[in-house]
């Protein structure tokens, strides 16, 4: 099965060319053909899975170009890291397909849509399976693509406009640091190759200068593609997008392209401490720095988005932690209930036709199949024991501290204390309490095709932790870090007291959310009236795109201006002087060229007595 998985990206690639050419003959059918391809995708990967649990890595190349003595290669690779992807990005996708017959239905681009689908999982499918870095940025490149057409699908909307090349334009910001990174790692290797790049790193064949600061370079670009800050703002902002398209991007594919690129090239960053510290640093700051927006959005989607940045930011922590299996592995459980709370927010949203949170409430009772799915995520999310996040996040916590980082680690304790909070304030608000919309509560629940994804995410949501956990075996983490030693442990052991930590900061979100939201024997404007100035800071994104738009962005109109008017006025000017130019001396040869036999006869005359003249003075040559 190995030998045949460069299938698998093909699969949605001839959904994307099928629904561009019949998409709208075949108008809603457009969504069994969407669907059936990437079916073809998931199951082919777990094929794949399979065979590569009791099968070394497979690796096969040809030669793409000749450039001297150069050879680029193009092929595919399947080992245990893009094995376990092939199947996230696929089922992921799969299921926003099925969910998106209901969500998307009656819309008059909707064979647009699942083309627009088909494109990008073939983009992040081809990605994973990549064995070199320039193939890797090949469809890199792609992902950013796909990401820009759904962002911007509802492109009549200012707001999905702007959201559309937001997006793009600060990915491609990152972009350039992978890209520098890339070109400086063929300089010292020649090579484009994981393999031969990280045997040059562990020959000692590279600097141990030029190994951090490519290293640096590679995580900028995850830092853009992963919401990372300083390049974090796009995130929430793609929220304009459809729903399905919220949690394809923000669960397994897109946003999960830098993580998965940090991993899958971890040995490099195992060898600069440097470089692992500042993949830590950003991304504990990013971890809490997120998730104190979180604490007050009013959009339902915004406050999921801001999460999505929160934990991607520990994913990031536990890399830079030199934790490659707790990085990886919450990447895997994150995937799962961050798709559920979007598809279940999707849900909410297709029920009150709002999205703010403040004109919810009560809706328990009426979407009896959404709520508690939508519950199953917030406590997977908050790290509630016997849950998939609370096992992933307690080997995060492990991992910081067993690698010294004891300030990060008690961050990440805070950054956990706030998701618990904000995640449990956005279900009393939309769940409990009395419905606080414009007229009377309506709401219904949502049809089969949207209810049965969210239902298997549910399970994966409860029991995907299962396969990584000193409770019931550390499968998962023994079999990814298999025969690489740069990958580190399976499973580190960790003292007691951090589970009992992460239980009881999460319980005391969950506490404080009730007493707020639910109870309300604290009033939830509590602290917006004691520090109105904190309060509206934090509302504000702490005013970082206000920030870029005064500074960055403004600079850039200045600087384009200018260089507009250089070439207006300097460049045009001179081009239309040479041209004036030249046209005068037209003008005075035209003149000259009248077509009358006695001057030109005068000229002959006149030219041939200054020749006499000259020959005269010079005593008949020239000297």
């Amino acid at each position: 099965m190995m030998e045949n998985a460069w299938i698998i990206p093909l699969f949605p690639l001839i959904s994307f060319i099928v629904l561009l050419i019949f998409g709208k003959r075949l108008k809603q059918y457009s969504a069994v053909v969407g669907l059936l391809f990437v079916l073809g995708s998931f199951v082919y990967s777990l094929l794949v899975l399979f065979q590569r649990f009791s099968q070394p890595t497979f690796k096969n190349e040809s030669t793409w170009l000749t450039i001297g003595d150069v050879q680029l290669t193009a092929g595919f690779e399947i080992n245990q890291l893009n094995a376990l992807m092939l199947v996230i990005v696929s089922l992921v996708s799969f299921l926003v397909h099925l969910y998106s017959i209901g969500y998307m239905h009656g819309d008059e681009r909707f064979h647009v849509f699942y083309a627009y689908l088909g494109l990008f999982t073939f983009a992040m499918l081809g990605l994973v399976i990549s064995p070199n870095l320039l193939q890797t940025y090949i469809f890199w490149e792609l992902v950013g693509v796909g990401s820009f057409l759904l962002i911007g699908f509802y492109f009549f909307k200012e707001e999905a406009r702007a959201a559309a090349k937001k997006a793009f334009i600060m990915t491609r910001i990152g972009d350039v640091g992978l890209l520098i990174g890339m070109i400086l790692l063929f300089w010292q290797v020649g090579s484009f190759e994981y393999d031969e790049i990280f045997a040059a790193v562990e020959a000692g064949a590279i600097s141990y200068e030029m190994i951090t600061l490519t290293a640096i370079l590679i995580f900028v670009g995850a830092i853009g593609k992963s919401g990372q800050f300083p390049l974090h703002s796009w995130l929430p902002d793609a929220m304009e997008g459809p729903t399905p398209v919220s949690a394809l991007i923000h669960a397994a594919t897109m946003v999960a392209a830098g993580v998965y690129l940090v991993a899958a090239t971890f040995p490099l960053f195992a060898a600069s401490e440097a470089a692992l510290m500042t993949v830590a640093v950003v991304g504990g700051f990013t971890a809490i720095f997120a998730a104190s927006i979180g604490l007050v959005q009013k959009d339902i989607k915004r406050v999921l988005a801001y999460s999505t940045v929160s934990q991607l930011g520990y994913m990031m922590l536990a890399l830079g932690s030199a934790g490659y299996v707790a990085g990886v592995f919450h990447l895997m459980t994150h995937a799962f209930f961050k798709a559920l709370l979007f598809l279940a927010a999707g849900s909410v949203i297709h029920a009150v036709h709002n999205q703010n949170i403040e004109k919810m409430g009560g809706l328990w009772k009426k979407l009896k199949i959404t709520g508690p799915l939508f519950l199953i995520g917030t406590l997977a999310i908050s790290g509630v024991p016997l849950f998939s996040g609370f096992f992933s996040k307690e080997e995060i916590l492990i991992v910081t501290w067993a690698h010294g980082n004891y300030g990060l680690f008690w961050i990440a304790v805070i950054a956990a204390f706030f998701t618990a909070f904000y995640m449990f304030r956005l279900f009393f608000m939309v769940f409990g309490g009395e419905y606080r919309g414009d007229g009377e509560n309506r709401a219904h629940e949502s049809p089969g095709v949207m209810t049965v994804p969210m239902m298997i995410l549910g399970i994966l949501a409860i029991f995907a932790g299962y396969v990584n956990t000193p409770w019931f075996g550390t499968f998962l983490g023994d079999w990814l870090t298999e025969g690489t030693e740069a990958l580190g442990h399976g499973h580190i052991d960790g003292p007691l007291w951090i589970m009992i930590v992460a239980t009881l900061v999460s319980a005391a979100g969950i506490l404080l959310a009730y007493l707020m939201y639910s109870k309300k024997t604290i009033s939830r404007d509590w602290l917006s009236s004691r520090a109105p100035i904190g309060y509206s800071i934090v509302y504000r994104k702490y005013y970082i795109d206000e920030f870029y738009q005064g500074t960055i962005v403004y600079a850039t109109k200045v600087f384009s201006l200018f260089l507009k008017y250089i070439d207006v006025f300097l460049v045009g000017g001179i081009a239309k002087g040479i041209a004036s130019f030249t046209s005068g001396i037209g003008r005075i040869g035209a003149k000259v060229q009248t077509g009358q036999v006695q001057v030109y006869g005068s000229f002959a005359f006149l030219g041939l007595a200054i020749l006499l003249v000259i020959f005269a003075i010079t005593g008949g040559y020239l000297r």
